[in-house]
């Protein structure tokens, strides 16, 4: 299986955080490949900037490859597919959706912190 990580799931995979499931830590492990998507970079940009998360953008940038994970950068077909998402009332994050976007794309299980992003269904997995 190959996986892509949302914003949450990766920080907290890179620091052991005990909000990481038994489920989701057994997922990465076992996964084929383990992808981080340049939007969670950009996501980590603009929140750690706004004082919504304490993180060094260029330091997670550079954990992604020695974590051992992939990056994927975020190509036109990745944004072109945001449009063919529906759009959800309780549920608007553009990170998300481009996220979701990209496990579409690929295709790349999405492990995601948020519950309310299952709702886009396919290979979307809340954890």
């Amino acid at each position: 299986m190959r996986i892509l990580l949302d914003t949450h799931v990766f920080l907290w995979a890179l620091a052991d955080d005990p909000r990481l499931t038994t489920k989701a830590r057994q997922l990465i492990e076992e996964a084929d490949s383990v992808h981080v998507s340049a939007a969670s970079i950009w996501e980590i940009s603009i929140k750690s900037t706004m004082g919504k998360i304490e993180a060094d953008p260029e330091e997670m940038a550079r954990a992604i490859s020695e974590s051992g994970f992939v990056e994927l950068p975020v190509s036109a077909m990745h944004a072109a597919q945001v449009a063919k998402l529906p759009l959800l009332n309780d549920h608007k994050d553009p990170f998300d959706r481009l996220l979701v976007a990209q496990s579409m794309t690929e295709p790349l299980v999405l492990l995601s912190a948020d519950t309310k992003v299952q709702a886009y269904g396919g290979l979307v997995r809340a954890v």
